[in-house]
């Protein structure tokens, strides 16, 4: 990590609309002062599923919004097919600042550095704190690897549904303590699952030939979490 990045530092206690509002002034990278903008998720502080990509793209940057663009909207069919409405689900990304390669036509996505990923982790596990969700959706493996394993493997591990406790998540007390000093009875959180499917731009990449498995596969995904969900 170079001496100018540094993990964020979210405030606490602000709900969604706080830290996006924090996030805007984000400057615990050096990926904020070529990108537009931040971008920040969305999506109901009620969401029960939340999909998490790998940073902002050119038209992600320029709109503040995540996933937007092509990536998107091949999200946006695939979570049709696979009866997930976009509405219910909140949509964020690893890395809230787009990193890119200026040319004289066009900005060319540079995938974020383990650098960027630890600067910014602060901001995702604060909307995790906040959302509670069931499912976690890795969209890619920069948020594989970033929330479940360095190791994780999509073209091996894809698919499965695996217990994850988010951070934030805590014990909520039953009871109070009695006169007698027995202790308080604590409830267990419910149990939180993360799933790693393919990102979408990696599909709009497959080749030709190859695209409508690569669809397909995603959608078999989704469905799986769908079920779960259900």
């Amino acid at each position: 990590m170079s001496t100018e990045n540094h993990p964020a530092q979210p405030p606490t206690g602000v709900g969604l609309a706080g830290l996006r509002e924090a996030a805007a002034g984000c400057r615990a990278c050096e990926l904020w002062e070529p990108a537009t903008q931040t971008v920040f998720g969305e999506g109901p502080e009620t969401a029960r599923i939340v999909f998490v990509g790998e940073q902002p793209g050119d038209q992600e940057d320029r709109a503040g919004e995540p996933f937007v663009g092509p990536a998107g909207k091949l999200l946006d069919r695939a979570l049709g097919d696979a009866a997930i409405d976009r509405r219910d689900a909140y949509i964020t990304n690893s890395v809230k600042h787009f990193r890119f390669t200026p040319t004289p036509k066009r900005r060319i996505h540079q995938s974020p550095g383990a650098e960027h990923i630890r600067a910014c982790k602060p901001w995702l596990e604060a909307e995790f704190a906040v959302l509670q969700p069931e499912i976690v959706v890795c969209l890619g493996a920069v948020a594989a690897k970033a929330l479940i394993s360095p190791s994780f493997k999509i073209t091996k591990e894809r698919g499965q549904l695996l217990p994850w406790t988010p951070p934030g998540r805590q014990l909520t007390l039953l009871t109070e303590p009695d006169a007698d000093g027995d202790e308080p009875e604590e409830e267990v959180p419910a149990q939180t699952w993360m799933l790693a499917t393919a990102h979408p731009s990696a599909i709009l990449r497959t080749p030709e030939d190859a695209r409508a498995a690569a669809y397909d596969a995603l959608v078999a995904d989704l469905k799986i979490v769908a079920g779960a969900l259900a």
